[in-house]
């Protein structure tokens, strides 16, 4: 059963150095408020798993609380490279990267063997690519019916996965909306799991087709952080603040004026900050 937990708590009681973390969301609900607080709290030797990393993983790469990252696409979307990822792999600043890419239709169907309790994932995929050629993980199995070969992959099963929701009642069950991505399935193949909120209310009331319930047995902790997916957007709540991606190129593209963002930002910031924010843009540091 979920426990509603401060965030700090939540992150301090689940989140280890060494762990496989998976912090999803895809455009909407990305848990950067967690995400800020795993750096607060100086954990590191983290494995990080996220189908599509951004400015949240750029960041946790670049305070050197990454040891590697499996993952589908990277970048800062619709701006450009994520410099704090690049500078790790090409440069080893701050320290070494280890890297393990797939595609996107690999990633989610590992992610569904995961919540099924399955080893591996099998797809129709990685015909005539290359990601075979440099990637030991994928591989390939026979139907034993029709003789098919197909792609397989290792299940994914992270020791917790993060992610922010809209609300929470006050047993813990979550309620999603909007776009969707493998939140639901990240959560499920964990061992543990942090899920930050919007609000926790009296009663979900799911309003849309594509509604998503996590029971609160699914959850291990629970955290109201309102504003917690800026400078994501969380549907109903407050938009993607697109000036901010565009921001985050400048800042992250020098390490100076990454750390002194970090220290302002993350550092000598607190999960309440999230709440103004949402809908601004944070001011990059002088």
């Amino acid at each position: 059963m979920a426990k509603i937990l401060s965030l700090s708590q939540a992150v301090a009681e689940n989140v280890h150095d060494g762990d496989t973390v998976a912090m999803e969301g895809f455009t909407h609900l990305i848990p950067y408020a967690a995400g800020h607080e795993v750096i607060r709290q100086g954990k590191k030797d983290l494995y990080l798993i996220r189908m599509t990393p951004d400015i949240l993983y750029d960041q946790l790469i670049g305070v050197g609380a990454a040891r590697g990252m499996k993952f589908s696409w990277g970048g800062n979307p619709g701006v450009g490279s994520l410099h704090r990822f690049r500078d790790a792999v090409e440069n080893q600043w701050p320290q070494p990267l280890e890297i393990e890419e797939h595609s996107h239709a690999a990633m989610a169907n590992a992610y569904e063997a995961g919540a099924a309790n399955l080893p591996f994932a099998m797809l129709r995929g990685y015909i005539g690519a290359d990601l075979p050629k440099v990637n030991p993980n994928i591989k390939s199995v026979t139907c034993p019916f029709t003789g098919e070969v197909l792609a397989a992959v290792p299940a994914i099963r992270p020791d917790v996965s993060i992610i922010h929701a809209l609300r929470a009642d006050r047993k813990g069950n979550v309620l999603l909306e909007g776009i969707v991505g493998v939140q639901k399935e990240a959560v499920l193949a964990a061992k543990r799991s942090i899920v930050t909120v919007e609000e926790i209310v009296d009663e979900l009331k799911p309003a849309s087709p594509n509604s998503v319930v996590l029971p609160t047995w699914a959850v291990t902790a629970v955290a109201q952080v309102p504003g917690g997916a800026f400078p994501s957007y969380a549907q109903g709540y407050y938009k993607r603040s697109n000036a901010f991606y565009i921001a985050w190129d400048e800042i992250a593209r020098d390490r100076d004026s990454f750390l002194a963002w970090i220290d302002e930002h993350v550092m000598r910031a607190s999960p309440e900050d999230f709440a103004k924010y949402a809908g601004k843009t944070p001011a990059k540091s002088a």
